[in-house]
């Protein structure tokens, strides 16, 4: 009785589809809980009208939770972090929500902006589930990009140039879409197996996409 050469690699095949699809489900299954918990808290801020969180809380306290979920991702106690963290940037929202709506047109700005976020998640995740492309050419961009938005938001604490503010808003957008592909297309191609990782990488994007409609939507609503 010959071996069948192919019967193997089917099995392995299977498994890593098996593997592949338990991590996207649970990336989207965290990912939701997550947004849900961090809208609660960012309403719970408005309602309690919350001072806005002063810059270097917010940085130690974002990059702490990150560190933090990075060396628990593989326990329980890193879905704690994540829930942590995002409910410290829903928090974050609330301020910046009631500021907004202080302004004339406020509630649309708001409204727009999430609906675009919202678009434009969906149309991303979408694209990379179905196409199935690998998108890991992205990673150098990733990397540059990062650099580029970190010295250049550092520079204009200093500068305080309107327009280049803007300008970063604009690039944190494409910056914060490539990152959504990437993550995906590494959970699709079975280069991410960590579904703790993945929704905090998709979350932050999110969250970043958000805050930078919100700013160039009242930059160009002529209130910020």
């Amino acid at each position: 009785m010959q071996n069948n050469p192919y019967a193997a690699p089917q099995v392995s095949s299977q498994q890593d589809s098996v593997a592949i699809n338990k991590v996207l489900r649970n990336t989207y299954m965290l990912l939701g809980l997550t947004i849900i918990f961090s809208a609660i808290v960012a309403g719970v801020a408005m309602a309690m009208e919350a001072p806005r969180l002063n810059f270097i809380v917010m940085i130690v306290g974002f990059y702490g939770l990150l560190f933090a979920i990075h060396k628990t991702q593989n326990s329980s106690m890193g879905l704690v972090f994540t829930f942590a963290l995002t409910g410290f940037l829903g928090y974050s929202l609330g301020p910046i929500f009631n500021m907004v709506l202080s302004i004339p047109g406020g509630s649309n700005t708001i409204t727009m902006a999430l609906s675009m976020t919202g678009l434009t998640f969906l149309s991303l995740s979408a694209y990379a589930v179905i196409s199935k492309k690998d998108f890991s050419f992205l990673s150098g961009f990733l990397m540059t990009g990062f650099i580029v938005i970190v010295v250049a938001f550092v520079a204009n604490l200093f500068l305080q140039i309107p327009i280049l503010s803007l300008a970063i808003s604009g690039f944190m957008v494409l910056f914060s879409s490539a990152a959504i592909l990437w993550q995906t297309g590494q959970i699709i191609n079975g280069g991410e197996r960590n579904y703790i990782s993945a929704t905090v990488t998709l979350y932050v994007s999110i969250y970043n996409i958000l805050l930078s409609l919100i700013h160039i939507l009242t930059a160009f609503s002529g209130d910020d």
